[in-house]
């Protein structure tokens, strides 16, 4: 237990925040990291507070239509469980007044989560908490102005002073220019302003990913009134022009992050020319275990110690929980896979650097083996409602859906629920990003402490925790964009490495030596449970960003 009196009160700003299945305030990775830190948090008695967003409509609720592509629907939901505050704050967004009413998550005790919501009858933007990034432009720096400001406000009315404000990704920035707003209201100078608000300020940058760092013009933040008072000049100082979240962050802050080694590297490769900037150090992401994690699994892997008795609990074990994914993918889908059969699984959020259907590329490989039922793979996992690219990934994986119906599944509407099924019941987990493009990806840290290995490029997390054939495997050899001439050079040669573990390591070790691949899976909980366990992030950031 945490002694929280001698540790300063955080402020956690973040869009998106996965709870539970039932709050559809979330879309991915990065609100499955923000509602495992808050839970870390409690558990732990740290003090922290989250600030984000009541959204009506959530992300997507995204199907699959006969015609097999993923087609989005939109619903307005209810929730009896969020609590009331009675508090109301006003943010004034394109020179009109929006209110802010603020609802607490309240489950949470010594780390309440606040949510904003414009959804009032008094608003004509009632709109603006509507469609977690369903838009772009003025809606989004609309959004973003909401979370901020109107973060920065209600913490005010709430009677809430923290000593940290941390900003989890650059959607909150404009919580940094209201705090220098105050300050320079209160007669600071803009640099004496900015020099105290980076005092308070810490920052977590995620994407490598070029269009996943908001870029925004100058006069559409003026016009948005998100300058908080500050001048066009004072704006470029801080982000540059047009006006960039991420660079703003980094020079708003007093230090940042990158959630992973490796993207930690990345990170400061990708801003080394932005001056100013707070230092960029790496603290890997983690996951609550008790939310992702089957304790008997952890237990069983623990307990492991070779002898006949050992590995039988842990494979029962991993079998009823496999058991249970092939009753839920049949119960969704329809489709009865094979408990006997090496199953794979796989979920990520459909984007073309991550390539899901990496593994389809050469049918003369793949198809024998899913003919056969020798390998059965499960995928889930979303689009963007506006990326065509990522809709098209996710149509050719439901058309080899319907190539090879009894080997191939995809789980429609990717959620909470659809992920811990995958994580827990796989018996392998996949993941093949373009390196070094991942930032950390949790959940194979999800299926690794479940007993399944992962079969991964050197990307993200991974890096630190594979032990090549004894914790699970890597394929591609730690290779990069920068190591070929172009992406389908590197995509080859990740192909071919793919090919060569799977059909040489990985099937023959599942189906031929089932002793080593009870002692690859032990090893895999036992190497991952306690480093990439919530518990050992609090503590770093505590140690590292927040004194």
């Amino acid at each position: 237990m945490t002694n929280s009196k001698n540790l300063p009160k955080v402020a956690y700003f973040c869009m998106e925040y996965a709870l539970d299945t039932s709050l559809k305030i979330y879309s991915g990775g990065l609100g499955v990291l923000a509602g495992d830190y808050l839970k870390g948090a409690k558990d732990g008695e740290y003090p922290m507070v989250g600030i984000g967003i009541k959204w009506k409509q959530g992300y997507t609720e995204q199907k699959i239509g006969e015609d097999g592509r993923p087609y989005d629907s939109y619903y307005n939901y209810q929730y009896d469980f969020l609590k009331d505050t009675g508090v109301k704050v006003t943010v004034k967004i394109r020179q009109r007044d929006v209110v802010c009413k603020v609802w607490l998550v309240d489950c949470f005790g010594n780390a309440p989560i606040y949510l904003l919501d414009t959804d009032l009858p008094e608003n004509g933007d009632a709109w603006i908490t509507g469609q977690l990034y369903g838009y772009f432009g003025e809606e989004r720096i609309a959004q973003e102005m909401v979370l901020g400001i109107g973060g920065v406000k209600a913490l005010r009315a709430l009677g809430i002073n923290p000593d940290v404000y941390h900003f989890n990704e650059g959607h909150a920035l404009f919580a940094g220019f209201e705090l220098m707003r105050e300050r320079m209201e209160s007669g600071a100078s803009f640099e004496e302003a900015l020099a105290a608000t980076r005092e308070e300020v810490v920052f977590t940058t995620h994407t490598p990913i070029v269009e996943g760092n908001e870029s925004h013009p100058l006069d559409r933040i003026l016009y948005m009134g998100a300058n908080c008072g500050l001048t066009i000049e004072q704006l470029v100082q801080i982000g540059g022009s047009p006006f960039n979240m991420t660079v703003g962050a980094l020079r708003l802050s007093r230090m940042s992050n990158a959630v992973a080694q490796l993207h930690g590297e990345t990170s400061n490769k990708m801003w080394k020319d932005v001056d100013n900037r707070s230092e960029i150090i790496a603290i890997t992401n983690a996951i609550h275990r008790p939310t992702w994690v089957d304790a008997k699994m952890v237990e069983a892997g623990e307990n492991y110690d070779g002898s006949e008795e050992s590995k039988e609990t842990l494979w029962n074990t991993h079998m009823k929980n496999k058991q249970a994914l092939i009753d839920f993918v049949y119960e969704r889908n329809g489709v009865k896979l094979d408990a006997d059969k090496l199953l794979i699984g796989f979920s990520r959020r459909a984007a073309p650097y991550k390539r899901s259907n990496l593994i389809f590329t050469k049918p003369e490989i793949i198809a024998p083996l899913l003919k056969s039922g020798k390998l059965q793979i499960v995928f889930s996992g979303k689009a963007h409602p506006l990326d065509d690219a990522g809709k098209k990934i996710v149509a050719d994986i439901v058309a080899m859906t319907k190539e090879y119906p009894n080997s191939v599944v995809f789980v429609e509407n990717y959620d909470m629920t659809v992920g811990k099924m995958l994580t827990t019941g796989a018996d392998v987990w996949l993941n093949n990003p373009r390196r070094p493009k991942e930032a950390s990806g949790t959940s194979g840290m999800k299926a690794a402490m479940n007993g399944a290995p992962n079969l991964s490029t050197l990307d993200g997390w991974w890096p630190e925790a594979c032990k090549h054939g004894i914790n699970g495997w890597q394929f591609g050899d730690g290779k990069s964009a920068d190591d070929f001439a172009t992406e389908a050079e590197l995509d080859a040669h990740d192909l071919d490495g793919l090919y060569n573990v799977l059909t040489n390591e990985v099937i023959p070790t599942y189906y031929e030596n089932r002793d080593k691949w009870i002692e690859i899976m032990a090893n895999s909980i036992k190497d991952t449970k306690d480093f990439f366990s919530v518990d050992r992030m609090l503590e770093e950031y505590y140690d590292r960003l927040y004194k």
